[in-house]
């Protein structure tokens, strides 16, 4: 069973910072993709940022240039650096991953249960 454990997010001030870490638990072999998607109230969710494991990110236009995204393939996590966060930020945020290889040889896709991402205006 493949498990996405995620931490950070809160509230957090317009102009400031803020650091997701997502870290894939289970018997998993390897991991195409893994990033962070998000859902505001009445929107659909989207994606923020992926990384795959050789490195090619994808960027949502609306982060791109005050975003990074890093992954450490051994200890399977991953993390997402916001910087001047805006009050739009202000969304469920969403470990992801994909082409998740397990010891037993199944390939599937994963989500977390999210975690809130504030920013008052």
């Amino acid at each position: 069973q493949v498990q996405l454990v995620e931490s950070g997010g809160g509230l957090v001030q317009a102009g400031g910072s803020l650091r997701l870490s997502c870290a894939a638990v289970g018997s998993i072999i390897s991991i195409n993709n893994m990033g962070w998607y998000r859902q505001a109230p009445g929107k659909q969710r989207e994606l923020v940022a992926t990384v795959t494991s050789g490195g090619s990110t994808k960027f949502a236009d609306s982060v791109k240039g005050r975003s990074t995204i890093s992954r450490d393939n051994a200890k399977k996590m991953v993390s997402l650096q916001m910087n001047v966060v805006k009050p739009e930020d202000t969304a469920v945020y969403y470990c992801y991953a994909a082409g998740v290889l397990t010891a037993t040889m199944s390939s599937g896709e994963y989500w977390g249960r999210g975690t809130q991402v504030t920013v008052p205006s």
